[in-house]
Protein backbone atom coordinates (compact mmCIF):
# COMPACT_ATOMS: atom_id res chain seq x y z
CA UNK A 1 0.00 0.00 0.00
CA UNK A 2 1.50 3.53 -1.19
CA UNK A 3 0.29 5.85 1.55
CA UNK A 4 -1.30 8.89 0.46
CA UNK A 5 -0.79 12.57 1.22
CA UNK A 6 -2.88 15.23 0.68
CA UNK A 7 -2.10 19.01 0.74
CA UNK A 8 -4.91 21.85 0.64
CA UNK A 9 -4.36 25.34 0.31
CA UNK A 10 -5.89 28.12 -2.04
CA UNK A 11 -1.96 29.39 -2.68
CA UNK A 12 -0.80 26.51 -5.53
CA UNK A 13 2.57 27.40 -4.66
CA UNK A 14 2.33 26.14 -1.35
CA UNK A 15 0.77 22.55 -2.64
CA UNK A 16 3.85 22.74 -5.29
CA UNK A 17 6.84 23.74 -2.85
CA UNK A 18 5.59 21.01 -0.05
CA UNK A 19 5.13 18.44 -3.24
CA UNK A 20 8.56 19.51 -4.46
CA UNK A 21 10.61 19.18 -0.80
CA UNK A 22 8.62 15.80 0.14
CA UNK A 23 9.18 14.14 -3.08
CA UNK A 24 11.73 11.47 -2.23
CA UNK A 25 9.47 10.46 0.82
CA UNK A 26 7.94 6.83 0.63
CA UNK A 27 4.14 8.46 0.06
CA UNK A 28 2.89 10.33 -2.61
CA UNK A 29 1.74 13.50 -2.12
CA UNK A 30 -1.69 15.54 -3.48
CA UNK A 31 -3.03 19.23 -3.76
CA UNK A 32 -6.10 20.45 -3.50
CA UNK A 33 -7.03 23.88 -3.96
CA UNK A 34 -9.75 24.51 -1.70
CA UNK A 35 -11.84 22.26 0.45
CA UNK A 36 -14.51 21.34 -1.36
CA UNK A 37 -11.74 19.45 -3.85
CA UNK A 38 -9.82 18.17 -1.13
CA UNK A 39 -13.60 16.59 0.43
CA UNK A 40 -14.32 15.02 -3.83
CA UNK A 41 -10.42 13.64 -3.23
CA UNK A 42 -11.05 12.16 -0.18
CA UNK A 43 -14.41 10.60 -1.66
CA UNK A 44 -12.59 8.77 -4.08
CA UNK A 45 -8.96 7.84 -2.80
CA UNK A 46 -7.78 6.64 0.37
CA UNK A 47 -6.10 9.11 2.09
CA UNK A 48 -3.80 8.47 5.30
CA UNK A 49 -2.86 12.42 5.96
CA UNK A 50 -4.58 15.42 5.16
CA UNK A 51 -2.64 18.62 5.64
CA UNK A 52 -4.32 22.26 5.46
CA UNK A 53 -3.78 25.80 5.34
CA UNK A 54 -6.71 27.82 7.68
CA UNK A 55 -7.10 30.68 6.06
CA UNK A 56 -9.17 29.36 2.92
CA UNK A 57 -11.79 31.28 1.37
CA UNK A 58 -15.21 29.14 1.20
CA UNK A 59 -14.55 27.40 4.40
CA UNK A 60 -11.87 27.83 7.15
CA UNK A 61 -9.08 25.14 7.21
CA UNK A 62 -10.54 24.12 11.05
CA UNK A 63 -13.95 23.76 9.90
CA UNK A 64 -12.49 21.79 6.82
CA UNK A 65 -10.00 19.79 9.06
CA UNK A 66 -13.76 19.04 11.44
CA UNK A 67 -15.80 17.55 8.38
CA UNK A 68 -12.62 15.22 7.59
CA UNK A 69 -12.92 13.99 11.02
CA UNK A 70 -16.64 13.45 10.87
CA UNK A 71 -16.42 11.74 7.30
CA UNK A 72 -13.56 9.84 7.22
CA UNK A 73 -11.76 9.57 11.22
CA UNK A 74 -9.21 7.74 10.42
CA UNK A 75 -7.18 10.61 8.28
CA UNK A 76 -4.75 11.90 10.22
CA UNK A 77 -4.93 15.76 10.29
CA UNK A 78 -2.26 18.61 10.26
CA UNK A 79 -3.39 22.20 9.89
CA UNK A 80 -0.74 24.67 8.40
CA UNK A 81 -1.17 28.34 8.49
CA UNK A 82 0.30 31.21 8.13
CA UNK A 83 -2.01 33.25 10.64
CA UNK A 84 -1.32 31.13 13.50
CA UNK A 85 -2.89 32.61 17.61
CA UNK A 86 -3.56 30.10 20.32
CA UNK A 87 -7.42 30.02 19.71
CA UNK A 88 -6.64 29.27 16.36
CA UNK A 89 -4.98 26.37 17.33
CA UNK A 90 -7.10 25.27 20.60
CA UNK A 91 -10.11 25.45 17.50
CA UNK A 92 -8.37 22.97 15.57
CA UNK A 93 -7.62 21.16 18.00
CA UNK A 94 -10.99 20.70 19.31
CA UNK A 95 -13.16 21.05 16.04
CA UNK A 96 -11.04 19.04 13.70
CA UNK A 97 -8.71 16.93 16.35
CA UNK A 98 -5.34 17.77 14.28
CA UNK A 99 -2.37 15.93 15.09
CA UNK A 100 -0.12 18.77 14.70
CA UNK A 101 -0.29 22.52 14.11
CA UNK A 102 2.45 24.22 12.29
CA UNK A 103 3.12 27.60 11.01
CA UNK A 104 4.41 28.79 7.97
CA UNK A 105 6.83 28.87 6.27
CA UNK A 106 7.30 25.44 7.73
CA UNK A 107 10.04 23.78 8.28
CA UNK A 108 9.84 20.86 5.48
CA UNK A 109 12.15 18.18 7.41
CA UNK A 110 9.99 18.87 10.88
CA UNK A 111 6.53 18.57 8.61
CA UNK A 112 8.29 14.93 7.22
CA UNK A 113 9.17 13.60 10.27
CA UNK A 114 5.96 14.57 11.59
CA UNK A 115 4.06 13.07 8.41
CA UNK A 116 5.75 9.59 9.14
CA UNK A 117 4.33 9.93 12.92
CA UNK A 118 1.33 10.23 11.40
CA UNK A 119 1.45 7.52 9.21
CA UNK A 120 2.46 5.44 12.25
CA UNK A 121 -0.33 7.16 14.10
CA UNK A 122 -2.49 5.73 11.51
CA UNK A 123 -1.15 1.83 11.24
CA UNK A 124 -1.63 1.60 14.55
CA UNK A 125 -4.73 2.92 15.13
CA UNK A 126 -5.93 0.52 11.70
CA UNK A 127 -4.47 -1.96 13.27
CA UNK A 128 -5.85 -1.91 16.03
CA UNK A 129 -9.47 -1.29 14.76
CA UNK A 130 -9.19 -4.97 13.32
CA UNK A 131 -7.69 -6.60 16.36
CA UNK A 132 -10.96 -4.87 18.25
CA UNK A 133 -12.92 -6.86 15.54
CA UNK A 134 -11.35 -9.94 15.91
CA UNK A 135 -11.93 -9.85 19.39
CA UNK A 136 -15.66 -8.90 19.22
CA UNK A 137 -15.97 -11.49 16.56
CA UNK A 138 -14.18 -13.75 19.14
CA UNK A 139 -15.85 -12.90 22.04
CA UNK A 140 -19.38 -13.63 19.71
CA UNK A 141 -18.31 -17.25 19.18
CA UNK A 142 -17.40 -17.92 22.63
CA UNK A 143 -20.70 -16.21 24.15
CA UNK A 144 -22.67 -18.56 21.09
CA UNK A 145 -20.72 -21.84 22.28
CA UNK A 146 -21.60 -20.91 25.85
CA UNK A 147 -25.09 -20.22 25.13
CA UNK A 148 -25.50 -24.58 23.72
CA UNK A 149 -23.49 -25.94 26.06
CA UNK A 150 -23.62 -23.53 29.23
CA UNK A 151 -20.31 -23.66 31.44
CA UNK A 152 -18.06 -24.36 28.36
CA UNK A 153 -15.91 -21.16 29.05
CA UNK A 154 -15.75 -22.27 33.02
CA UNK A 155 -12.23 -22.72 33.73
CA UNK A 156 -11.35 -24.94 37.25
CA UNK A 157 -8.09 -25.10 38.27
CA UNK A 158 -6.23 -27.33 41.25
CA UNK A 159 -4.12 -26.50 44.14
CA UNK A 160 -1.07 -25.77 41.83
CA UNK A 161 -2.70 -23.73 39.14
CA UNK A 162 -2.94 -26.71 36.93
CA UNK A 163 -5.65 -26.78 34.87
CA UNK A 164 -8.55 -29.54 35.18
CA UNK A 165 -10.57 -30.99 32.33
CA UNK A 166 -13.37 -32.60 33.10
CA UNK A 167 -13.79 -35.21 29.97
CA UNK A 168 -16.96 -36.79 31.06
CA UNK A 169 -18.65 -33.54 31.52
CA UNK A 170 -18.86 -33.09 27.57
CA UNK A 171 -16.92 -34.74 24.25
CA UNK A 172 -14.34 -32.02 24.27
CA UNK A 173 -13.11 -33.15 21.08
CA UNK A 174 -16.73 -32.44 19.35
CA UNK A 175 -16.62 -29.31 20.77
CA UNK A 176 -13.73 -28.87 19.63
CA UNK A 177 -14.50 -29.56 16.42
CA UNK A 178 -17.79 -27.28 16.48
CA UNK A 179 -15.59 -24.42 17.69
CA UNK A 180 -13.27 -23.95 14.18
CA UNK A 181 -16.27 -24.57 12.50
CA UNK A 182 -17.77 -21.55 13.83
CA UNK A 183 -14.76 -19.80 13.12
CA UNK A 184 -14.48 -20.93 10.00
CA UNK A 185 -17.94 -19.95 9.01
CA UNK A 186 -17.54 -16.33 10.44
CA UNK A 187 -13.99 -15.90 8.17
Amino acid sequence: MQYQVLVVDDEPNVSAALAKALRKQPYKVLGAQSPLAALRVLEEQEIQVVISDEMMPGMTGTEFLAEVRKRHPQTVRIMLTGHASAEAAIKAINEGEVYRFFTKPANTAELAVTIRQALTQYELARKSRRLLSEFRRQTAVIDQLERRHPGISNVDRDDSGAYVVDDTACDVDELLRQLEQEIGRRR
